[in-house]
């Protein structure tokens, strides 16, 4: 009607007083037919779009997701939203927004992460020494002694990590350039928490039987010692070999290869570098060496939370 009007040469104020509209309805009405004819001026379907989100669409996304875009012939080696929006229309025809597929992917369950790395070779004993270990733990001789062993690198270049500052600013830890190392190795008591350890210049077979010769002397009563371990090379030298057969008692439990988890002294480790090692400022290895001797000190029984606290009464 307002159309015909206008045709007949009436003004758009006349018009949209004739038709009861505003004037820029009549003026939206003009652009309407101006770009698409008499199909412009049909009326639209009222209220909300229908959603594009159906059950239909909920089941390709899943079965998407359970793929890697790779394998579908797509360059990306993870899903992005705009890429899932891209495979729904090539291979499904269902027509959606990346941006209708992130707030799916979250009523749906699904979070943005970061993956975590997994081995792609297998220990094919993996099952049987996990079992030697949990024997092992699970003993109730009183003259059974069992460690958790391994050996940590004590880095003079600070290991860099985070701590509170303020907004803005960032801490700047002092560095000797080159590096200087030093080398621990513990034997961590799998039901006392008590820690035997030793030290050495060098990583080699001397700082194991440094160990072996340490938990000896200190657990002297012990009929069977029980050492569960990685398969490090110098766990398995050939003088470590010969040391063994001239103390039977002993008894090394290898953990499954790439399984440090398995191991709990490396979260003694960890606690070690969080506490002394990490951002330190010592100026030589004299320093810090003493100060790793004070967390040893502290730390015991194994876990607990004294070190993260304790006082440093340095020896030096």
């Amino acid at each position: 009607m307002a159309i015909l009007r206008l045709m007949d040469g009436r003004a758009v104020s006349e018009v949209a007083t004739m038709v009861e509209s505003a004037r820029s309805s009549v003026y939206r009405w003009v652009g309407r037919y101006q770009s698409d004819g008499l199909s412009g001026l049909a009326t639209g379907r009222r209220g909300r779009q229908v959603s594009t989100v159906t059950e239909t669409l909920k089941t390709r996304l899943r079965e998407l997701l359970a793929t890697t875009p790779q394998s579908l012939g797509y360059l990306r080696s993870t899903w992005s939203s705009e890429l899932l929006a891209k495979a729904l229309g090539e291979r499904f025809a269902l027509t959606v927004h990346a941006s209708t597929i992130r707030r799916l992917l979250l009523r749906l369950g699904y979070r943005w992460g970061r993956a975590r790395p997994t081995l792609h070779k297998r220990d094919p004993r993996k099952a049987e020494k996990l079992e030697a270990i949990q024997n092992a733990i699970d003993t109730t001789d009183p003259y059974t002694e069992v460690f958790f062993v391994d050996e940590a690198d004590v880095d003079l270049n600070p290991r860099i990590g985070f701590g509170w500052r303020a907004r803005g600013a960032q801490d700047a830890i002092p560095t000797p350039g080159k590096n200087r190392k030093h080398y621990v190795a513990g034997a961590l008591h799998a039901h006392t928490g008590r820690l035997v350890w030793v030290e050495h210049e060098a990583k080699t077979t001397a700082l194991f039987i440094k160990l072996l010769e340490a938990v000896r002397a200190t657990y002297r009563r012990a009929q069977r010692i029980v050492f569960i371990l990685d398969n490090y090379i110098i766990h398995k030298a050939c003088a470590v070999q010969r040391w063994l057969r001239n103390n039977p008692k002993f008894e090394l439990v290898f953990q499954p290869v790439y399984h440090p988890w398995v191991n709990r002294i490396e979260r003694l480790w960890r606690a070690m570098h969080d506490t002394v090692t990490r951002n330190h400022r010592c100026k030589d290895m004299t320093e810090l060496c003493s100060n790793v001797t004070r967390f040893f000190e502290v730390v015991q029984p194994f876990p607990g939370a004294g070190h993260g606290v304790a006082h440093l009464r340095s020896a030096i």
